[in-house]
């Protein structure tokens, strides 16, 4: 037995999504978008500032984020986040426009893919090396720098977290984008 639902307006022989859900879907896309940018260019002006200057054993001794090329990689990863948060705005709103086809979602839910691997790798990266100079290793003999140069340890564990929220609001919109390139007919 068949049942329609009489509810759903049809446009050109495709459904047309309800106003609430289209407006929820377009507010939680602009709005993480934007948070995504936030966090992500504070997460690498903290990166690009932490450095540290110290005298010890009467020789001068720095820490700074160039030092590490995990730390690099973190950082140019959050400008690229960022840039690509502001340009991925302009094909949102395209889309909150006319009711595009599920392969424009789908393209959506790429970038925003990409977009968290990219950020997840650059911050697991640098939360290692962040953990070696907290904690060091016994078994390399490498020792803790963070006793010594707090600030800059500061620094990086805020431009982290920082990290960390951008990478979550990109894993929101991946689930997001997915789900709505699932719904959209093709």
């Amino acid at each position: 037995m068949e049942t329609e639902n009489k509810n759903v307006a049809v446009l050109e022989g495709r459904p047309i999504p309800s106003p609430i859900t289209h407006l929820s879907f377009m507010a939680s896309q602009i709005w993480l978008r934007v948070v995504a940018a936030a966090t992500s260019i504070a997460a690498a002006i903290l990166i690009f500032k932490s450095r540290e200057s110290k005298v010890l054993f009467g020789t001068d001794v720095d820490a700074r984020y160039s030092y590490s090329p995990a730390f690099k990689f973190f950082a140019v990863m959050n400008v690229v986040a960022c840039g690509f948060s502001v340009a991925s705005l302009l094909p949102v709103f395209t889309l909150g426009r006319k009711f595009s086809s599920s392969i424009n979602y789908f393209f959506l839910f790429l970038h925003d893919l990409l977009l968290t691997t990219l950020l997840a790798a650059s911050c697991g990266a640098a939360t290692t090396v962040a953990q070696i100079g907290k904690y060091g290793n016994n078994h390399a003999g490498w020792m803790p720098i963070c006793d010594n140069f707090g600030k800059f340890c500061h620094k990086v564990a805020a431009s982290l977290i920082l990290g960390y929220i951008a990478i979550f609001c990109y894993l929101v919109l991946t689930v997001i984008s997915a789900n709505k390139a699932r719904q959209v007919p093709a």
